[in-house]
């Protein structure tokens, strides 16, 4: 008998906790609340994104092109012939 009351006040704990916790989920002061903290942290990137510093480029005459000799032999890989070869 006392096992019986003890799984049925497990199941009231349980039932109680998800009722709760969803009744405060999806009442209106937690949307208000959470809609607000968006606004509020959007506000903040915003502000953030205007006062960031704009980097002068320094990277102009970097790339250095290479002329390929003729004199090189390139390497012939046969990828495709082991894929085909059954």
């Amino acid at each position: 008998m006392i096992k019986e009351l003890k799984y049925v006040f497990y199941l009231f704990v349980i039932f109680f906790f998800i009722f709760f916790t969803l009744k405060y989920y999806f009442s209106d002061d937690n949307k208000k609340n959470s809609y607000r903290s968006l606004q509020s942290i959007d506000k903040k990137n915003t502000a953030f994104a205007l006062n960031l510093p704009v980097l002068k480029s320094d990277t102009e005459i970097i790339i250095e092109y290479v002329e390929n000799n003729a004199d090189q032999k390139e390497k012939a890989y046969h990828f495709w012939k082991l894929l085909n070869d059954d």
